[in-house]
């Protein structure tokens, strides 16, 4: 079994191996599907963004060393 960098630290019924991807833009990560969400840190064009789900234009996941978790727009992952 792969190692799922967010077991005990998010509880989910099941978990799912990460896609790793790029940005392509530059944006900002939110603690919610919104652009009125919490922002939680910047995030580059270019950086890695480890996605785990899309869906009504926002996409989940996490991001960085420190692997902070929330959402992106669905149009800045790459």
């Amino acid at each position: 079994m792969a190692d799922v960098a967010l077991v005990g630290r998010v509880i989910a019924s099941h978990y799912a191996e990460p896609l790793e991807r790029r940005l392509a833009q530059g944006t900002v990560l939110r603690a919610a599907p919104s652009h009125g969400g919490e922002p939680i840190r910047k995030v580059a064009a270019g950086e890695l963004f480890a996605l785990l789900d899309d869906s009504l234009g926002w996409a989940w996941g996490y991001a960085g060393k420190d692997r902070h978790v929330g959402y992106v727009p669905s149009e800045a992952v790459g």
